[in-house]
């Protein structure tokens, strides 16, 4: 099958890395239903480890529309289980309810980074997101302050999500081969930061103004907003957004001064 390219189709061609990707997702061990969504699954490689795992329904979201009725013949147990839709548009409610779902895909690289803020938007209801990235940008999900991969990112997802670099993977393992090398992130939602931040769109407003503006310091950086500096250590506007961890960014969030 011809790859298409506005699709960003690049199929893993490789049964064991799809079988330990698959092997990342931690589901609960008891006797509870599982729902797993799959974003991407071309031919099925993943797929078919996704479908033996025990008590899980799997979902997939393909927007090539030659590859339902191929998924279908090999996996019949995907009647009515397969998204023909841009996962961008996709609203998962339509499909699991109110019900907790488990995302995992060789995710597409042109839409990756807003696969995850899908994935931030849905974080009341995501367990856990096992995804394949440009090894840029998986790099750039776990860095740390400090770090040139340090951005926008990093601060929005570590900010709710526990994020772990699982494995990396060569271009070789992908039919065509990607001009990138390519790494597997685990996101598991955490709430050691959420509880503090006192309005998450002042906090996600932040972090864009400060790191759209990153070779600045933050008090200018952050001058079309406004901000109760006094509030905050003295020499927090001073420094620039990459020398901030997160628990900075939540204290300059909850700093911001709603217009009146």
């Amino acid at each position: 099958m011809r790859k298409l390219k506005a699709f960003g189709q690049h199929f893993l061609r490789h049964p064991p890395i799809a079988e330990r990707i698959a092997g990342s997702l931690q589901l609960p061990d008891d006797a509870g239903r599982h729902t797993v969504i799959e974003i991407g699954p071309g031919q099925g490689i993943l797929t078919q480890f996704l479908l033996v795992l025990p008590n899980t329904e799997v979902f997939v979201v393909e927007i090539d529309r030659r590859l339902p009725p191929y998924l279908l013949e090999r996996f019949p147990q995907l009647n009515g289980h397969i998204i023909e839709q841009d996962v961008l548009k996709v609203r998962f409610e339509d499909y699991v309810g109110t019900q907790p779902f488990w995302l995992v895909g060789n995710f597409p690289y042109n839409i990756s980074s807003q696969i995850l803020f899908k994935a931030l938007q849905y974080r009341q209801q995501v367990r856990q997101v096992v995804g394949m990235f440009q090894k840029e940008v998986a790099q750039r999900i776990a860095a740390g302050k400090g770090n040139k991969q340090y951005g926008i990112l990093s601060v929005l997802l570590q900010a709710y999500f526990k994020t772990e670099y699982l494995f990396e993977v060569s271009a070789g393992s992908f039919d065509p081969p990607p001009k990138v090398q390519s790494a597997v992130v685990r996101l598991t939602p955490s709430d050691a930061y959420e509880k503090t931040i006192h309005n998450h769109a002042h906090f996600t407003k932040t972090v864009k103004q400060a790191f759209n503006q990153r070779r600045k310091m933050l008090r200018n950086a952050l001058q079309p907003l406004q901000y109760n500096f006094d509030v905050l250590p003295p020499n927090l506007p001073q420094l620039r957004a990459e020398q901030l961890d997160i628990a900075d960014f939540i204290a300059l969030s909850n700093a911001f001064v709603a217009p009146v």
